[in-house]
Order: C-alpha cells, then structure tokens, then sequence
C-alpha cells in the first residue's frame, strides 16, 4: 500500500496496474492517459488537473477521490465504485461506465448530456443542477439522489428507481417514463391513482 505519496506532474502515461492500493495520494496534474487498472484501490486520493484520457479501471475502486477539472474524455470504467468522489468542471460525457457504482459521488452541474449511464448505481449521488438530457438512464438507481434543477428533457428513465424526494425536486417534464413511475410521480405530487 502506498500511502501520502505525491506524484504531482508524475508522467505515467500509458501503465498497467494490478492490485495496488493508494491512500491519500496526490496524483494534481500527473498525466496518467490510457492507464490501465485492474482491482487497485484510491481512496481519498486527489487527481486535480490529471490527465486520465483514454484510461481503462476494471473493478478498480475510486472511494472519496477528488477529480477537479480532470480530463476523462474516453475513460472506461467497468465494474468499478466510484464511492463519495467529487467531480469539479470534468468533461464527463465521452466516459463509458458498465455497472458502475456511483453512490454518494458529487456530479453537481456536471455535464452529462446524451451520456450512458444505463444501470448505474447513483444512490444518494449529488446531481443537482446538472445536465442530464438526451442522457440514457433506463434501469438507473436515483434512489435518494439530489435531483433539485436537473435538467431531464429527452432522458430515458424507464425501468429507473427514484425516491420519492427525487420526484418532487427533480423536473421530469419531457423524459421518457415507464408507468411505474408515472404512477410514483403522480403520488409523490398528491394525486389520487384509482
């Protein structure tokens, strides 16, 4: 395990890394594009201003890390928990995410638009504000989610779990529903369903 390690504008483009264990490290501005990770583990390990393009994390677990401004274009996270990390002004779009556990992670004002998010667990997560039309949410976990200014036009939240609360905060106006929600939506906003 490594442990309070800085590796601040550490080039490490283009590793594999298998079981390792981070703690606290600070990866600020280190170019890690098209690394490659298998079961490793950071936790509360800062990546501000990195560079992870073009990187691969498979069943590797990301527990309370920062990502500030990090570049994530065509990152691919599989199997993977980003558990109560923060992402601050991330291009998140172009990242693939396959049962992905997102629980508790900080997207406030990110920018999701049009982006697969199928089947993630995103529990509790921090969405307020953020950009999620067009995005593919079916079979989604929203379940205690921070919905509050959620932007849902064109979003396919059929099969998706949401929490009551998150169906009063959040504008579903132009989102595509099954009716199971549909029903849910019109209880949590006091109507009668006979």
């Amino acid at each position: 395990m490594e442990a309070d390690e800085d590796y601040t504008d550490a080039v490490l483009a283009g590793q594999r890394w298998e079981g390792r264990s981070f703690v606290r490290c600070d990866f600020t501005e280190a170019d890690l594009h098209g690394l490659v990770t298998s079961g490793c583990t950071f936790t509360e390990c800062v990546f501000d201003r990195s560079d992870l393009g073009g990187s691969e994390h498979t069943a590797t677990a990301f527990r309370s890390c920062r990502f500030d401004r990090a570049v994530l274009g065509s990152a691919v996270f599989r199997s993977s928990t980003l558990l109560g990390s923060l992402f601050v002004d991330c291009g998140l779009r172009t990242i693939t995410w396959e049962e992905t556990d997102l629980t508790l992670a900080g997207l406030s004002r990110a920018n999701l638009r049009r982006a697969s998010l199928r089947g993630l667990r995103l529990r509790e997560a921090n969405l307020e504000d953020a950009d999620l039309r067009d995005a593919d949410l079916r079979d989604a976990d929203l379940t205690g989610a921070r919905l509050r200014g959620c932007r849902f036009d064109g979003a396919d939240l059929r099969g998706a779990r949401l929490g009551a609360d998150g169906l009063v905060a959040a504008d579903l106006r132009g989102a595509r529903v099954d009716v199971d929600t549909a029903i849910a939506f019109a209880a949590a906003h006091g109507l009668r369903v006979d």
